[in-house]
């Protein structure tokens, strides 16, 4: 029998209920066990469930970034991901997942666009919704996040973001609200940012009124990590949960005095600590109170699907000549380049989702696998791609002879016998996010490092406090203020400036790294690391460094018959906590690009498999046979691109993002990442409601390089016999034919949009109302039925503070791309402007 939850919240005293409002520690709430009220804890997504650790703990399946399962346009594929997930957050002692990123696509240099489903809210939503359905159908609880406008990672604990409540509704809010009206999700997770002046977390606009109120939404509210900024603010306006513990906002004599003083009532406690009880009771907690330990399952059904996920998400974008697929019999005794990043893994994105996954495919490892010893492969890496030099660990020795670095933690500011000492540290680098034995200690790292190589070596340094190192007791780096960055820091992307010193083989150096506690002055660092130290340091040989790969790599093009470049970022490249660099791929020197480039130039047969989660340049896209988009397909990346490469698996992946030609063509450029003025940062949503394609449709085609929904197959569809009926409550019924009229398998999306037949320049020309992906055989068609509502297709009118469909003509847009548009039925909408209530 459940709990009851009146009769448990009548028993806790006023300080346990305010024990529940924040977390224990990094991803527990805290227990009242002695009134039976257990833990919750919390997994990190969205795309696995890592535990946890955040680097090498146990091992979990990775799934592919929400960017390639969206390409997959399947909600159906989607839902088992959820279940999916379920199971692995249950291997983790977890029962709520903090997954799905909804946010949208707003600008392609977006860092956590890969995380995200989509520009198009509807799309997102609809996503979202069975990513919940498939959790919460397994028992663990769904965490939409974040809410809401979480476009960018630029100073994105403070950034204001000014949204005209027109685009936050149609725009912002929607893949939200959809996801509450399909699935009901029992937790939301506030954004870090700032809506028109106040912190998501604090805004009773976001979380009263909308959430709560207009949407009729009961769950619970976390914050962000690190992301409470008010006692008394955050707790009225409906955010439960301050996370991570121990608590920063939420002590009991602060929230007391803010009773005392009359900031907050007892009731309002009640109920931010009743809907923790609400959410312990779903996930079942109340029931099976222990929290288990962490373990690893390797499950052969989830391999299977995230392969499925990775190849139906895989958008082929160019296909010149048919050069692909490239068949078993046609390759057959060949010869394939296989250059760039062919022998790294890229299966997801840097930060809260990357995990410690079972295993990585590599593409290298994928072609051998389905090709085994038929074809000969070639590879050469072409092309620096790292963006850090890789920390120094070879050829060191600690303190005790052993091979590594010796770590030692002494109490901050007063020197003397350390308080703790490791010994075999295997590198220079270093993070105490989860070690409590060194947070505010200040480190000292010490090895003696042997090269094998005489010359003018490549090095750099960085540190989360001020950091110093020193060879042979000479200075070499010093940095002497705390990092501005430290996110930036923490997942692998705080720019270093590199330097030279002079070694000489054989010869013994003394390395030291000194590096402090940051806010150790008392100012409020960086919330939740403060206090804590980290460091690296970044080594390179000249000969490496300074290669010239590019030549090495057109040399091995030239000799095959084929050649296919992997390119793409690596989690450093593109992660939480930073925006992209630039719109072009990496390294330094645009290095990627050039290998394209000088590849091509060798080898007319060049294929480019990309992988990254976000749209980026294709200066060479004309020189090249075809392009595959690979996203971040997860750890069966290698296995589903070579699917897709040999023809087992014929593409069906469709963009969920336009892609500009030009950065400047973007439609928030100019308003990304915004202005900085007296220290605070803002960014105008000037663009209003004309995101992505919204935004291609009224102004020339020549800027976009791929439309939204598009994407290519080894066979062709074409969309007939459309019609659309409406019902007197508003319901419409669309039909339309889709065929294959190709010559082999397989499936394509068909793209409903809906819009005005006489344009407006307040509206956008055309919105995705419905869609649905369909399977073919060869020469087999089905007419597909298509159910839309006037809310699919609604604007939110700001005058009358009320949803409209206005009366008229509007025309329903059928198509395999937001540009490819094969019938349009012109349907009269009679009647006064209709106004709805969502």
């Amino acid at each position: 029998m459940d709990a009851n939850i009146e009769d448990i919240l009548h028993t806790l005293t006023l300080e346990e209920k305010v024990s529940l409002l924040a977390g224990k520690d990094f991803w527990q709430t805290v227990p009242v066990p002695e009134k039976g009220v257990p833990a919750i804890k919390m997994s990190d997504g969205p795309n696995g469930a890592r535990g946890e650790t955040f680097s090498g703990g146990t091992r979990a399946a990775c799934f592919p970034a929400s960017c390639c399962s969206a390409s997959t346009w399947n909600p159906e594929l989607i839902r088992q991901i959820g279940h999916a997930l379920a199971e692995e957050t249950q291997t983790k002692g977890a029962r709520v997942l903090l997954g799905p990123t909804m946010c949208n696509h707003r600008h392609p240099l977006g860092g956590r666009n890969f995380e995200s489903f989509s520009e198009d809210p509807l799309l997102a939503g609809k996503l979202a919704a069975q990513y919940v359905i498939g959790l919460q159908e397994k028992g663990v609880a769904g965490t939409c996040k974040h809410f809401v406008a979480n476009e960018q990672e630029t100073d994105r604990f403070t950034v204001n973001e000014i949204i005209s409540e027109r685009a936050l509704r149609e725009i912002y809010l929607k893949p939200f609200e959809i996801a509450v009206k399909e699935a009901s999700p029992w937790a939301f997770m506030t954004s870090y940012n700032k809506v028109n002046g106040t912190h998501a977390d604090a805004s009773k606009f976001i979380l009263e009124k909308v959430l709560r109120g207009e949407w009729g939404w009961k769950g619970l509210v976390m914050s962000d990590w690190g992301g409470t900024n008010s006692t008394a603010d955050s707790l009225n306006a409906g955010l439960d949960i301050e996370m991570p513990g121990p608590t920063r906002h939420r002590t009991y004599k602060g929230v007391k005095d803010a009773i005392k003083n009359g900031e907050l009532t007892e009731e309002t406690i009640n109920d931010r600590a009743r809907n923790v009880l609400e959410l312990i009771r779903k996930i079942g907690a109340f029931k099976n109170p222990e929290i288990p330990l962490e373990r690893s399952e390797d499950k052969p059904e989830h391999r299977k699907l995230i392969r499925d996920v990775g190849g139906q998400g895989l958008v082929l974008l160019r296909n010149e000549n048919d050069v692909l697929p490239l068949t078993k019999d046609q390759v057959k005794g060949k010869k394939i380049a296989m250059l760039g990043l062919a022998k790294e893994a890229l299966i997801h994105g840097g930060g809260s989702a990357s995990l410690h996954s079972h295993y990585r495919i590599s593409p290298w490892e994928g072609m051998h696998n389905v090709y085994g010893d038929d074809v000969e492969f070639k590879f050469a890496k072409g092309a620096h791609t790292y963006r850090l030099l890789p920390a120094l660990a070879a050829g060191c020795t600690d303190s005790e002879g052993k091979p590594g670095w010796t770590l030692k933690a002494f109490e901050t500011g007063k020197g003397g016998l350390p308080t703790l000492t490791l010994h075999g540290h295997k590198e220079a680098a270093f993070t105490g996010l989860f070690n409590d034995d060194v947070k505010w200690k200040d480190l000292e790292l010490i090895t003696t490092f042997v090269p094998t190589e005489t010359g003018e070596h490549y090095m750099s340094g960085s540190g989360i406090g001020p950091t110093r190192i020193t060879i042979n007791e000479k200075v070499v780096f010093e940095q002497k203020h705390s990092t501005n960055d430290s996110m930036g820091f923490l997942f692998g992307g705080n720019p270093e400036t590199e330097f030279t010193y002079s070694f000489t083989a054989g010869q013994s150096y003394n390395i030291r790294i000194e590096s402090e506690a940051p806010g150790k002055d008392g100012t409020d660092f960086g919330g939740i690391l403060t206090g804590i130290p980290g460091f690296r340091l970044g080594f390179m040989y000249a000969n490496e460094h300074d290669e010239d790969l590019v030549s090495l790599a057109e040399d091995v093009a030239r000799e095959c018959d084929y050649a296919i470049v992997f390119t793409g970022h690596t989690p450093a490249w593109e992660t939480e906590g930073q925006d992209q660099a630039a719109f072009h791929l990496p390294n330094k020197y645009r290095s990627q690009d050039k290998l394209v480039e000088a590849v091509a130039a060798a080898n007319p047969k060049t294929i480019v498999v990309n992988s990254t989660g976000v749209v980026v340049a294709m200066p060479w896209l004309s020189k090249v046979s075809a392009v595959v988009q690979a996203w971040f397909p997860g750890q069966e990346a290698g296995n589903a691109i070579a699917d897709v490469i040999s023809g087992a698996v014929n593409p069906s992946g469709r963009l969920p993002v336009s892609w500009p030609k030009r950065i400047e063509d973007a439609p928030a450029h100019g308003n990304f990442p915004g202005e900085l003025k007296d220290g605070q940062l803002t960014v105008k949503y000037e663009e209003g409601v004309f995101v992505g394609y919204r935004h291609y449709d009224r102004i020339s085609q020549d800027k976009i390089q791929f439309p939204f929904g598009f994407g290519l197959s080894y066979t062709t569809f074409s969309l007939k016999d459309t019609k659309v009926s409406q019902a007197s409550n508003g319901e419409f019924t669309a039909e339309v034919t889709v065929t294959n009229t190709g010559k082999q398998a397989g499936a394509t999306v068909a793209q409903l949009y809906i819009g005005r037949s006489k344009h407006s320049s307040e509206h956008p020309i055309k919105t995705l109302a419905a869609f649905k992906k369909v399977f073919l055989d060869a020469g087999k068609e089905e007419k597909v039925t298509l159910s839309i509502d006037l809310k699919d297709f609604a604007y939110f009118d700001q005058a009358s503070y009320k949803w409209k469909v206005d009366n008229g003509r509007h025309d329903f847009s059928f198509g395999q791309s937001a540009q490819h548009i094969e019938s349009v039925v012109s349907v009269d909408i009679e009647g006064a402007s209709r106004e709805l209530k969502l």
